[in-house]
């Protein structure tokens, strides 16, 4: 039996285009690369595309997959510095140069996250109550009265003097 494929290599189903839908087995490769997909930041309509499937058909047969969408894109680049080490350790320069690349980014992506945070002394203290717009609105209010009062009382006491 022979095997057809599609344009861009993906296997063409048994009764593809006829009545009915052919129910989907997922392969290896497939799960393979609804992972690369999900490290690359894709959405589930174009992963769906890539392997030419419906979204729905990704959903229920990649549940997994998609529970670990976070995570998969630490494992990427988890798996390039290993790749990237190895072949340092081989003796290959241009490796190492990535891997040295690698190593600064990973180090000032480090930093930003740690400049994001609160300083390790505020890290205890409670949060700051926060203000609703009510509040603010009242408060401004208030100190706007405050002010037209003053403005009123000095513009009295011009005309008293008279």
């Amino acid at each position: 039996m022979d095997e057809k494929f599609d344009l861009f290599g993906h296997p063409i189903r048994v009764g593809q285009g006829r009545r009915g839908r052919p129910s989907f087995e997922p392969s290896e490769k497939d799960r393979n690369k609804i992972k690369l997909l999900l490290a690359l930041g894709w959405s589930i309509t174009r992963m769906a595309n890539g392997i030419g499937v419906s979204p729905a058909t990704v959903k229920r047969y990649f549940r997994a997959e998609l529970r670990a969408r976070d995570a998969m894109r630490d494992r990427l680049d988890a798996r390039r510095f290993e790749i990237a080490m190895e072949q340092a350790n081989a003796g290959n320069i241009q490796a190492l140069k990535e891997l040295g690349r690698m190593v600064e980014r990973s180090d000032l992506m480090r930093m930003e996250d740690d400049m994001g945070k609160a300083p390790p002394s505020d890290r205890g203290a409670p949060a700051p109550e926060r203000i609703g717009k009510k509040v603010i609105d009242k408060e401004r209010a208030l100190e706007a009265d405050a002010d037209l009062m003053a403005d009123l009382e000095q513009e009295a006491a011009s005309f008293a003097r008279h």
